[in-house]
């Protein structure tokens, strides 16, 4: 099986915060403000100083994050999600355990043998790992934030008509599930 050719990415309109840029790396501000110190990232400036961190290069350093030895990981599963339990709850045969990774809540379905083996308890910590079937993407409310204040910030000859773009909000998911 061939594997598909990288992206390649051009510089796009959708700029995004060092917060916003952390959140979406899985790393801390600290990191971020590195990585652009150093170079790593370019960042530009608005006129009230804050650093922007352009969407698509923010992407390119996203897809090779993986291969740097800064953020590798000790396992060759990329889906562990370290977290608290928060609840279980048990019958004869099957148990519930929620999980906090970070600010996600997630449920596993799992035997009761396998949470009495382990312990579970809320407070234990826990890694989640996810094995995923279907994946589904919605649009962020901070992205289509982005894109607006671009299109509104843009001549009116670069905005897209209206037919181009959906009337109706965006769905947003406060919380993961598996």
């Amino acid at each position: 099986m061939q594997m598909p050719a990288r992206a390649v990415y051009k510089v796009s309109m959708v700029r995004y915060r060092l917060g916003h840029a952390a959140r979406i790396l899985g790393v801390s501000v600290d990191t971020v403000r590195r990585l652009a110190d150093q170079g790593r990232l370019a960042t530009a400036r608005t006129t009230g100083g804050q650093r922007l961190v352009d969407g698509a290069v923010l992407a390119k350093l996203a897809e090779t994050i993986d291969d740097d030895p800064e953020f590798a990981s000790v396992s060759s599963a990329r889906n562990h999600l370290l977290g608290i339990v928060t609840r279980v709850v048990k019958d004869k045969v099957a148990a519930q355990v929620e999980l906090r990774c970070g600010p996600f809540r997630l449920v596993a379905l799992v035997t009761r043998e396998s949470v009495d083996s382990m312990r579970l308890q809320p407070g234990v910590m826990a890694y989640a790992v996810v094995k995923a079937t279907n994946v589904v993407v919605e649009l962020a409310t901070e992205a289509l934030a982005a894109i607006e204040a671009e299109e509104r910030a843009s001549p009116a000859s670069t905005k897209r008509s209206p037919t181009t773009r959906s009337k109706a909000p965006p769905r947003t998911r406060t919380r993961a599930k598996p």
